[in-house]
């Protein structure tokens, strides 16, 4: 039985493509920094903050202090803005909630509370972990493996969806299932849309059965 279902943020409950590159050309402007390259926009989905920043700073611990020092100050509230949700999402995890806990396992750091507040899924999560936490970001296992301990769950009931390789090698190294969404990555158990997930969720927990 599955009794845990943890998501992903960027690419699973919402596309942000825009936004993440939005906010960090916001604070390379700032710095004197020139905007992401295509390489840097890949990474900006799925990658944790710290991670895209220590890219771009390549050793440089004063460029990386300012670039935290900027992060720290700017307003979300115009990148969050820019996200584009899968779909109704309240509702459609309100009705997930009916038949399982839910977790929310994501690279984002400081942004977590006020996403949250911005898509009204602030009492959605049974857990929630992110790169805020003190552990490694994924492709890590750590972050995969707080928010099972957080829901108190067994990795054996449990499945991430995801939409990354990032994400893929994460449930991988924690041993859970996992089930990908969208065309970034390739797996045995895969959704077009989050909307066909739960569909695949009871295929996988009657196979258990």
């Amino acid at each position: 039985m599955i009794d845990l279902v943890m998501f992903d943020a960027d690419g699973v409950l919402f596309e942000s493509d825009a936004s993440n590159v939005a906010y960090y050309n916001a604070i390379y402007a700032q710095i004197g920094e020139p905007p992401l390259d295509p390489d840097e926009e890949i990474k900006a989905i799925s990658y944790a903050t710290e991670q895209v920043f220590a890219l771009r700073a390549r050793g440089n611990d004063a460029m990386l202090r300012r670039m935290k020092e900027v992060a720290r100050t700017l307003d979300s509230a115009p990148f969050l803005k820019l996200l584009r949700p899968a779909l109704p999402l309240r509702p459609f995890m309100l009705a997930m909630r009916r038949r399982y806990r839910l977790g929310l396992a994501t690279n984002r750091s400081a942004t977590v509370p006020a996403l949250l507040e911005h898509l009204a899924l602030g009492d959605i999560f049974d857990a929630i972990a992110c790169a805020r936490d003190p552990v490694r970001p994924k492709p890590a296992p750590d972050i995969l493996n707080l928010c099972m301990d957080r829901a108190g769950v067994a990795r054996d009931r449990a499945v991430y969806v995801g939409d990354s390789p990032v994400d893929r090698v994460a449930a991988a190294e924690a041993q859970v299932r996992f089930i990908a969404v969208g065309s970034r990555v390739k797996h045995d158990e895969s959704v077009g849309t989050l909307a066909e997930l739960p569909a695949v969720l009871e295929r996988m927990s009657s196979r258990q059965e």
